[in-house]
């Protein structure tokens, strides 16, 4: 069986497991998502403020029999027949990507089919090829997530041109701690956005780490740092309510937030121009994606570059088993399946081999 005669008959499981959602879907070769089941594990971390790697494995090896099981339910589907298993197999926390790839290589074994390696964010940079019609290569890509954040040419599904990343943290990072500072609650990124909608976003004037450099890379700890030396301030005054300041720190930093992502991927355009790179659309993906505000901004960018601006749904930006699902068809058309040796990984670059 071949992906191009037999999309109809092609159906893969995927599991994600690299964080802290457990995740699993089925996914067919003419795009179909027939089922996407996720636990979320935001109950057993949030006491903490973040995700505790130990409670995320323990709790992913609790859970991945069930969400896997009721993806095959939901998508009809007898594990006899599916045409192949994709698993997360970095990077990410590892004690949670050994659960995932342990279980699709279990999987594997026992229908005869298939394994098939994932990269988590080869995952999210690919989604958008899921989800949206006559999404070619190459694409103009900004990956902006919990633990990274890069702007790519996405030449093939294996081939990524990284052109801009950043040199500290990343985005979702910074939203996060951000939120920890302002006391919000976990998950961070998500209540800085709700609490954003009040604020005034023109009230705190917050630095853009490398925005006067003709550079793609980024750099957030130094807006970062902005945001706690203010917080710290204005919170010294314990008599008083700082409700309104919160809000406006929140708006005025996910502003800040945004141009500088605008700022950079206007310099990806020119690079473009220069080099004769030709993208038929510029995509985001990644957690932060998410976020309205972000996507408004950076929508507002491509109508002025001429060019086409897609983005996943909301529900598939966040992990979810139907991106890496995806991403093993997008392996499968080409026989590129893995042993079941393979070693998870905690680190694994963007579009390195597997």
């Amino acid at each position: 069986m071949t992906f191009s005669d037999k999309n109809d008959e092609l159906y893969i499981l995927g599991i994600e497991s690299s964080c802290d959602e457990t995740a699993a879907a089925v996914v067919s070769g003419n795009k179909r998502v027939l089922s996407n089941v996720i636990y979320s594990q935001i109950s057993e971390h949030k006491q903490f403020n973040g995700v505790v790697p130990e409670i995320a494995a323990r709790s992913h090896l609790e859970k991945i029999d069930l969400v896997v099981q009721k993806a095959l339910n939901d998508a009809g589907i007898e594990i006899s027949g599916l045409s192949a298993v994709a698993g997360t197999c970095g990077p990410g926390l590892i004690g949670g990507v050994i659960v995932g790839a342990t279980f699709a290589k279990g999987t594997s074994l026992a229908a005869n089919i298939p394994f098939i390696a994932v990269n988590h964010i080869e995952a999210h940079a690919l989604t958008v090829r899921l989800t949206e019609d006559n999404i070619e290569f190459p694409y103009l890509l900004l990956l902006a997530s919990g633990g990274h954040c890069q702007i790519c040419i996405v030449h093939s599904h294996d081939n990524f041109e990284v052109i801009g990343q950043t040199l500290d943290d990343s985005v979702g990072e910074s939203f996060d701690k951000v939120a920890k500072m302002l006391n919000l609650g976990y998950p961070g990124g998500p209540i800085l956005e709700k609490w954003a909608e009040n604020g005034d976003e023109k009230r705190f004037d917050f630095p853009r780490p490398l925005c006067n450099k003709n550079s793609m890379d980024f750099s957030f700890s130094g807006l970062k740092t902005s945001v706690r030396i203010l917080t710290e301030k204005i919170f010294a005054a314990q008599d008083n309510n700082h409700d309104q300041e919160k809000a406006d720190i929140c708006a005025s930093f996910q502003r800040t937030v945004a141009e500088i992502l605008v700022y950079k991927m206007n310099l990806a355009f020119e690079y473009c121009r220069k080099t004769g790179i030709a993208p038929n659309v510029a995509v985001i993906a990644g957690g932060v994606a998410a976020n309205k505000y972000i996507r408004s901004r950076l929508q507002s960018l491509c109508e002025k570059q001429k060019t086409r601006f897609a983005v996943p749904p909301i529900a598939l930006c966040t992990d979810n088993g139907a991106m890496i699902a995806w991403a093993g068809i997008e392996k499968f058309q080409k026989g590129q399946f893995a042993t079941l040796d393979f070693k998870p990984r905690p680190r694994w670059p963007l579009g390195s081999a597997i």
